[in-house]
C-alpha cells in the first residue's frame, strides 16, 4: 500500500523498496571509494543515500496527518533543497588543501552524487537513480586512463619530496634529472631530520654492541612543472645513490 490517505501517514512496501534501493545503490557507490581507500568510504556514502531518501519519503509520506485541503499544502521539494545544504556543509569537510594542491574533491563530489541518488531513489525515481549510479561507475573507472592520455599543463605546479643522505651531492643529481626530464624548478626547500638507526656493532672484546650515532639525513621539498611524468621522475630520483625516499604529489590526483 503506497497511496497516502487525508489524516493517515501510510507506509508500505513501496517505501521499504524505495529505502533498499538506496541502500544498494550507495553502497556500490561506496565500495568504490573504499577500494581506492578514500576517507569517506562504504559506510559514510551507504549512510548518505539511505539518509537522503529517508528525508525524501518522509517530505513525501510523513506529514498526511496534518494536511488539510486549502489550508495546510506540502511542498516535498522543499526537503530535497535542504538536503542539498546540508550534503554540501558535508563535503566541504571532506575538501583540504595541502602545499597549494586541493584534495577531496573528488570524495566531496562523490558524497554529493550519492545524496541526489539517494534523493531519487526516496522520490520513487528508482530508474534514475541506478542509471546515475551507472554514471557515476562510468566516470571514476573509465575517465582515469582518459585523463592520462591528455596533454598535461607545462604551467602545473607538482611537489616532490625527497630525503637523503647529507654531504653526497644528492640534491645537485636530484636536480639534474628533474631539469633531463623537461621540468623547471619553480621553489626548493630544505630541512635536516633525523636518520635511521645502523646496526649495532659487538665490540671485539664481546662487550656491549656500540650503537653508532644516525647519519645525517635531509629532506629536500621541490616545486617543479613541465610537461613530463611526475611519476616517472619520482621513480627516477628513487634510484640515486643515496636517496632514502621520495614522495612525488602529482597534480593529475590532486582532486582525489
Amino acid at each position: 500500500m503506497s497511496a497516502t490517505l487525508l489524516g493517515v501517514n501510510t507506509e508500505g512496501w513501496s517505501q521499504v523498496a524505495d529505502l533498499a534501493a538506496a541502500l544498494v545503490l550507495s553502497a556500490a557507490i561506496g565500495i568504490e571509494r573504499e577500494i581506492r581507500q578514500k576517507s569517506a568510504g562504504l559506510r559514510t556514502h551507504t549512510l548518505v543515500g539511505v539518509g537522503a531518501a529517508l528525508f525524501m519519503l518522509v517530505s513525501k509520506y510523513g506529514f498526511s496527518d496534518v494536511l488539510r485541503p486549502g489550508a495546510v499544502i506540502l511542498d516535498p521539494s522543499r526537503m530535497a533543497a535542504q538536503i542539498v545544504s546540508g550534503i554540501g556543509f558535508l563535503g566541504a569537510g571532506l575538501i583540504f588543501v595541502r602545499s597549494d594542491a586541493v584534495r577531496g574533491l573528488t570524495t566531496a563530489a562523490a558524497v554529493w552524487v550519492t545524496a541526489a541518488i539517494g534523493t531519487a531513489a526516496g522520490a520513487g525515481l528508482p530508474v534514475l537513480a541506478a542509471l546515475a549510479t551507472g554514471m557515476y561507475l562510468l566516470v571514476v573507472l573509465a575517465f582515469p586512463p582518459l585523463v592520462r592520455h591528455l596533454p598535461q599543463s607545462a604551467s602545473a605546479i607538482s611537489v616532490i619530496g625527497v630525503r637523503y643522505l647529507d654531504g653526497r651531492g644528492v640534491l645537485r643529481d636530484v636536480l639534474r634529472i628533474a631539469t633531463a626530464r623537461g621540468f623547471a624548478v619553480a621553489e626548493i626547500a630544505t630541512a635536516a631530520v633525523p636518520g635511521g638507526m645502523r646496526r649495532p656493532r659487538l665490540h671485539r672484546d664481546g662487550g656491549l654492541p656500540e650503537l653508532p650515532s644516525p647519519p645525517s639525513m635531509v629532506e629536500v621539498t621541490i616545486k617543479v612543472h613541465g610537461k613530463g611524468s611526475v611519476n616517472e621522475l619520482a621513480a627516477a630520483l628513487s634510484e640515486v645513490d643515496g636517496v632514502d625516499a621520495v614522495l612525488a604529489d602529482d597534480p593529475q590526483k590532486a582532486s582525489e
